[in-house]
């Protein structure tokens, strides 16, 4: 997949799962580099599963962004909460 297909799922996958998780998004920016991080992950634990990992852009290798784009927000969450408090 071609670095624009990256950016375009990463960026799709950061909006869903930003707003899966708190129902908001960090901006465009943010979005899309979690998103993109969110697509590695979620190809990795896919991997590690035994299951097929981001093969395209197509909505299985979205399903699998979202998933890692969520686990990398829950993760974002955790540290950025930790540092206000």
């Amino acid at each position: 997949m071609s670095i624009i297909g990256w950016i375009v799922l990463g960026l799709i996958a950061g909006w869903i799962g930003s707003h899966i998780v708190d129902n908001h998004g960090r901006g465009p920016m943010m979005d899309m580099i979690l998103g993109i991080v969110g697509a590695l992950v979620g190809g990795a634990i896919f991997n590690a599963l035994g299951a097929v990992p981001v093969t395209g852009f197509n909505l299985y290798s979205l399903f699998v962004a979202v998933v890692g784009a969520v686990v990398v927000l829950v993760i974002y969450h955790a540290v950025a909460g930790r540092r206000r408090a």
